[in-house]
């Protein structure tokens, strides 16, 4: 056995960018195509999206690749499989590789689950005994039993990636690659494939891993590979990898938002953080208040907006958000550059990570006009974690038994006293300062 189970030396991989013209074109096309390319200092029409990428993993290892879209991590493994050639470079591997890179590869819509069992696991290598020995195991893995004859065309996406994954995992690989597909799983699948992976490293299999999901990144993985325009620029430490690639996050626009900020009417250019006494941190404990200083611009003059921020545990759980509108504050006229002042209540989140979200919306239509990540903050209690829910407030306890009368101490809340204003609104004010009602 090789001391490694991949071993990449310099891969790369160019693409052309946009249609070549046919050799049938005119001749006027001819000469502008000849022209335009004697215009040109260099090619335009290239496209570096993985280069120099050197690399070695051991037998055993899991390794997760993280990077921003479009950093190169899927070609990587598009090559490791020997789905796509490198331009530049090789890699070696040593021992069964099992891929599973994007949801259906390898099934054909026509098929039922059934045969597309059959048929993803001789892609992968598996024998048809093989298969057949297996077939239980695979079926009650993927939860979709009562589908299994039902032609895969009429799945959906989430029950392809039970399918395929069940397949891939039951091919018993030595070295497997996993590409974001269990993004489209639920929750309970993805923790029931996570759980799988482990038992697979138990076995000394090597696993690969690409994700957004940084949770599942720290769970699965001791080592991180950050590639950042096609090309490596951290190998080491998960924790210090997911720092690089959550600066690297911080401002940028979120899924289902124009990829481009300048395509925005309004982008966020600035997300700090800090403490009540003005000084940036991103460790909070239980209890704290935090501030938020977000920094706009937009590119010209916009009506009633909403601004809302949203914090995001690691496992991708939504804990809670704050809304300009619900706070009443209003926001119109901006043009410009503009800074807003958030001030959170005191944190009851449980001890861990959260990232920051930051939306804007049309306050009248509801259009999304920017969507954007704020960075990150943790919240550290000795007690209160994820075993506590997402949140911890006390409550108030009485026992009544014979012979015993207790309740624990009152809870310290204050209530806030109601002052009229004209209009028939009230102010309330507490220790926390004033709100509107």
């Amino acid at each position: 056995m090789s001391q490694y189970a991949i071993k990449a030396e310099g891969l790369g991989k160019l693409y052309k960018l946009g249609a070549k013209r046919s050799s049938t074109g005119s001749l006027g096309h001819r000469i502008l195509d000849r022209a335009a390319g004697m215009l040109r200092k260099q090619p335009v029409n290239e496209f570096w999206a993985l280069r120099d990428a050197t690399f070695e993993i051991g037998h055993g290892e899991n390794v997760g690749f993280v990077g921003l879209n479009g950093a190169g991590k899927s070609t990587a493994f598009k090559i490791l499989s020997r789905i796509t050639a490198p331009t530049t470079g090789r890699a070696r591997i040593d021992g069964r590789l099992g891929a599973l890179l994007e949801v259906g590869t390898g099934f054909n819509g026509e098929l039922s689950g059934r045969e597309n069992v059959f048929l993803y696991g001789s892609i992968l290598g598996m024998r048809r005994s093989e298969v057949l020995r297996k077939f239980d195991a695979i079926l009650d893995f993927s939860g979709i039993e009562k589908f299994i004859d039902t032609p895969v065309k009429r799945y959906s996406s989430g029950m392809y990636v039970r399918l395929a994954f069940a397949v891939a995992a039951y091919l018993e690989p030595d070295i497997l690659l996993l590409d974001e597909v269990l993004a489209v799983g639920d929750m309970a699948f993805q923790r029931k494939c996570l759980e799988h992976a482990k038992e697979l490293q138990k076995r000394d299999a090597t696993i690969l891993f690409v994700s957004h999901n940084m949770f599942s990144i720290k769970t699965m993985c001791e080592r991180v590979i950050y590639l950042k325009k096609g090309q490596i620029i951290f190998d080491g430490p998960t924790e210090r990898g997911i720092e690089l690639y959550e600066e690297d996050c911080r401002l940028s626009t979120l899924p289902g938002v124009a990829q481009k900020l300048e395509d925005l009417p309004i982008h966020m250019t600035g997300c700090n953080v800090s403490g009540m006494d003005d000084v940036p941190r991103k460790m909070f404990d239980f209890g704290e208040r935090m501030k938020m200083q977000l920094t706009f611009q937009t590119n010209r003059p916009l009506g009633s907006l909403n601004v809302i921020v949203a914090f995001i545990r690691s496992d991708g759980v939504a804990v809670c958000n704050y809304a300009s509108e619900s706070d009443e504050m209003s926001l119109t006229g901006l043009n410009g550059t503009a800074v807003l002042e958030l001030t959170t209540p005191p944190l009851k989140l449980t001890s861990e990570l959260y990232s920051i979200s930051v939306f804007v919306r049309d306050a009248k239509t509801h259009d999304m006009l920017c969507g954007q990540m704020g960075g990150t903050f943790h919240v550290r209690h000795p007690l209160f974690d994820t075993h506590y829910g997402v949140f911890h407030e006390s409550a108030q306890w009485k026992l009544r038994a014979p012979g015993a009368s207790r309740e624990s101490p009152a809870l310290a809340y204050e209530r806030p006293e109601l002052q009229s204003l004209p209009g028939g609104r009230s102010i309330a004010r507490a220790a926390g300062g004033e709100r509107d009602l």
